[in-house]
């Protein structure tokens, strides 16, 4: 098993060294037949972040399916690991009828919610933790000479598709939860519980990229921001009545978690949110995300500027 993935490790990365050559020769000054030189059209730089990133994950995934029976199992164990933090609420709800003045299949729907968002902003961009190992040992400056952005490269890097298994596992439990909720669902509700998923997911992937240009100026300081992300994600799994109010307006108005899966989840329950906050909050969640990679973004972008190589 380890020689394989070894294997794997080494087609994938050298597969992405074509990329980046590929994308070099693509972006280049090609001579006219006249002798003068002729400039490529530029492209928009988002799209060429979409398209780099879609090539390395695509031959991360390739090399990965050329040991299926390696891929399936790590995928059901990933799952499996997973599922034991609701395993243990299942647990406890054997000896108690509610927790906070919530129900098991009440919980079950901040649970799933959270954890499918987790596992979604987790596979698209987790390995951006990875950026204070490149910056010490200095493999950051390969990609920096590739006229693809850094964060796409950093983000597709060792892509896991292994890391679906959170994802189908916390669908698995909102599903389930969601069939046993007995709520008056309306076209809202309905609608608000996918937009709860995706742009939880987008908030989880702000707070990653965030953490991530924080890097630049700590170093590897990775278990900052999986505090943020797998830390949150295990508070987000519990309802807000159990936690003090410092600790909600933090999660509400400085690093707003909250609107994950509590505000909307809260909305769809009929209950009020502890705070007193308006109802309407519960579907700004896809703007609050948008909002939140700004300051993320050109986090990122300062981080990356002020590098100088390996020990910055």
């Amino acid at each position: 098993m380890a020689e394989a993935e070894a294997v794997q490790a080494v087609g994938a990365a050298e597969a992405t060294e074509a990329v980046g050559a590929v994308a070099a020769v693509e972006a280049a000054v090609v001579p006219a037949r006249s002798g003068g030189p002729v400039d490529v059209p530029v492209r928009n730089r988002a799209v060429e972040g979409l398209r780099g990133y879609g090539l390395i994950v695509a031959m991360w995934v390739r090399s990965t399916m050329a040991y299926r029976t390696s891929f399936f199992l790590s995928t059901l164990g990933n799952a499996a690991i997973t599922l034991l933090d609701f395993v243990a609420i299942w647990i406890m709800f054997s000896h108690v009828d509610a927790l906070g003045g919530f129900t098991l299949p009440e919980i079950a729907l901040l649970y799933g919610s959270s954890s499918a968002s987790l596992g979604l902003a987790d596979l698209l961009l987790g390995n951006t933790d990875r950026i204070g190992v490149r910056i010490r040992d200095g493999s950051l400056d390969t990609m920096l000479v590739r006229p693809v952005p850094v964060l796409a490269q950093v983000a597709a890097d060792r892509f896991a598709l292994r890391r679906v298994g959170r994802i189908g596992q916390g669908l698995a439990v909102l599903v389930w939860a969601v069939s046993e909720l007995d709520v008056e669902w309306t076209a809202g509700k309905v609608l608000l519980v996918p937009s709860m998923v995706l742009a939880g997911a987008a908030l989880f992937g702000a707070v990653m990229v965030a953490g991530a240009a924080f890097q630049f100026v700590a170093g590897d300081a990775a278990e900052v921001q999986n505090s943020f992300t797998y830390g949150g994600n295990t508070m987000l799994q519990y309802p807000p009545t159990v936690f003090a109010k410092d600790l909600l307006r933090a999660v509400t108005f400085i690093v707003p978690l909250a609107f994950v899966n509590w505000l909307p989840a809260l909305y769809v329950l009929g209950r009020p949110y502890p705070l007193g906050l308006p109802g309407w909050v519960a579907f700004v969640s896809p703007l609050v995300a948008a909002v939140v990679f700004v300051p993320a973004s050109l986090a990122w972008r300062a981080g990356l500027r002020s590098y100088r190589s390996t020990g910055s």
